[in-house]
C-alpha cells in the first residue's frame, strides 16, 4: 500500500564512497586494473545498512532515499527531499536534507493506527472498512476488529 511517484530514487551502499580511504576515487572496484583482490570490492564504500520502508508510505516526485534509513508506517515524504535519516510513523518530511514538517495524525491515532495495521487485513476486511480508512474515521476503524 505504498505509493512512490516517478523520478524517485533509493541510493543503497554501492553508491556511497568511503570515507575511510584517503582517495575519493573507488579503487576496490576497479580491482583488475590496481591488482586488487576482488573479495575487497566492497571496501570501496561504507555499509550504512538496508533502507527500510514501512507500509503505507507515500514517497512524493524524485525524492532521494539514501541507505540505512528507515522509513515508519504511514509517513509522507515530500517531492524532491533528501532523507538523510529515520523517519518516524506518520510523520511528513521535506526539504535538503529532509526535516519533519509535521505528524499526520495525533499521538493517540498514530498508536491505533500502528496497533491495527490494517494493511495486513485481508483485501475483504479492507473492502468493508473502505468507507472508515477514507474518511479518517479511525474510531469506526479501531471498533471493526473482528
Amino acid at each position: 500500500f505504498c505509493s512512490i511517484a516517478c523520478g524517485a530514487k533509493f541510493l543503497f551502499n554501492c553508491a556511497n564512497h568511503t570515507l575511510k580511504s584517503l582517495s575519493t576515487y573507488t579503487f576496490p572496484l576497479f580491482y583488475e586494473d590496481w591488482d586488487l583482490e576482488k573479495s575487497n570490492v566492497a571496501t570501496a564504500w561504507d555499509n550504512k545498512g538496508d533502507i527500510v520502508i514501512g507500509n503505507d508510505v507515500w514517497i512524493g516526485y524524485e525524492a532521494m532515499v539514501m541507505a540505512g534509513v528507515h522509513i515508519g508506517n504511514g509517513a509522507i515524504i515530500a517531492a524532491r527531499a533528501v532523507v538523510t535519516k529515520n523517519v518516524p510513523p506518520y510523520t511528513i518530511v521535506g526539504g535538503v536534507p529532509a526535516r519533519p514538517i509535521r505528524k499526520r495524525f495525533d499521538e493517540d491515532t498514530v498508536r491505533k493506527l500502528e496497533t491495527l495495521k490494517w494493511w495486513d487485513w485481508p483485501a475483504k476486511k479492507i473492502r468493508r472498512c473502505l468507507p472508515y480508512i477514507v474518511n479518517g474515521d479511525i474510531d469506526n476503524l479501531f471498533d471493526d476488529r473482528e
